[in-house]
């Protein structure tokens, strides 16, 4: 148990330094990784939005991919695997889109925010783990996705081989595919250090399987807190690279890519929060469970993508100017539809 807990809390010290790192080498503030931010990035480099400042197919969420099918296949711990509720799966993932992006980040870029000094991402925390609380509550009443089946070997490498074609189109740039001039979406570092960064922290999430969903409801469900010396070690390591590197900025107001409406701060990581506890797992680990072979995983992975989408088509995506209308009657109804799920999918119920 020591040795375990010294792992996830070094783990956590060296993804919450890269995180740090990728922002002094180009990556907009404090969102060094952002899981929410980079398939937001990829839906709008793909055309699926407009959003002309948010428009980049991030390597570091295809190093994500990458890194965790490789760790997976040398840990033997690659298994293609699905049909465990897709659908809600995928309406889940949609609405944890919807609120991060309300929030304007991540879990893990909320943890990466208040290593950097942002207190707006303290009140996003609380929600977070108010939405975790409810989760629990749900999964204390029986609630259940229903259990996931063997596969075809072919299905569980889907989301590895798009995560190279999509390297494939950032390396060769065609017309087709959309690149932010300005904004935080023309923010990043250099290409090589960017995948390098992915596939470091893809292979260290995929062996320590930490994940910031899990980590909270396993403290509350369970009582066991060694994953949360894992997020600890995230914000630590965030803020002594910050320190440093003169990257830290102590405050609520003018934080990059952050806005001070506290209400829906904390409203919209309870939404991040809710349906992450009941997927199983936050956006991050999510997709490092695409890279591995759960197909259920790679629905929420789509869940994730559309939902960026539709929030950037339709106004729902908050910015440094605070939330927009639309995106407050989103983040209820996800609300609502959420709870809905959480009271009806029960464990033996078909």
């Amino acid at each position: 148990m020591k040795k375990r807990n010294l792992t996830l809390l070094i783990s956590g010290l060296v993804i919450g330094a890269i995180g740090a790192l990728l922002v002094y080498f180009g990556n907009p503030g404090n969102m060094g990784i952002c899981v929410a931010c980079f398939w937001r990035d990829v839906a709008g480099a793909l055309g699926l939005h407009h959003a002309g400042i948010v428009q980049y197919i991030r390597p570091e969420i295809l190093g994500f991919v990458l890194g965790a099918c490789v760790a997976s296949i040398f840990g033997k711990d690659f298994k293609s695997r699905g049909g465990s509720s897709p659908m809600v799966r995928f309406i889940l993932g949609f609405f944890v889109m919807i609120g991060a992006l309300i929030f304007l980040g991540c879990p893990l870029r909320m943890l990466l925010r208040i290593g950097g000094g942002d207190m707006n991402a303290v009140v996003g925390l609380l929600g977070y783990i108010f939405g975790i609380l409810i989760g629990v509550y749900f999964l204390k009443r029986g609630f259940s996705l229903g259990r996931a089946y063997k596969q075809s070997k072919f299905g569980g490498y889907v989301m590895p081989i798009i995560a190279l074609a999509l390297l494939i189109l950032l390396l060769v740039k065609p017309e087709f595919i959309a690149f932010s001039e300005e904004g935080p979406g023309s923010m990043h570092a250099p290409i090589i250090i960017s995948l390098i960064a992915g596939l470091i922290v893809g292979t260290i999430l995929q062996r320590t399987r930490l994940c910031t969903a899990a980590g909270f409801r396993d403290a509350f469900l369970i009582k066991d807190y060694s994953a949360l010396l894992g997020l600890c070690g995230i914000v630590l390591g965030a803020l002594i690279l910050n320190l440093i590197l003169g990257q830290f900025k102590f405050g609520f107001a003018d934080q990059p890519v952050a806005h001070t409406n506290q209400l829906w701060n904390f409203l919209g990581m309870v939404l991040v929060g809710l349906a992450s506890c009941l997927l199983g797992g936050c956006p991050i680990r999510q997709t490092i469970l695409s890279g591995e072979g759960d197909q259920d995983a790679a629905v929420t992975v789509l869940g994730l993508i559309v939902g960026a989408a539709f929030a950037h088509n339709f106004g729902l995506a908050s910015s440094g100017k605070g939330v927009t209308p639309n995106g407050m009657v989103a983040g209820i109804i996800g609300l609502v539809v959420v709870v809905i799920i959480g009271l009806t999918m029960k464990r033996g119920r078909e």
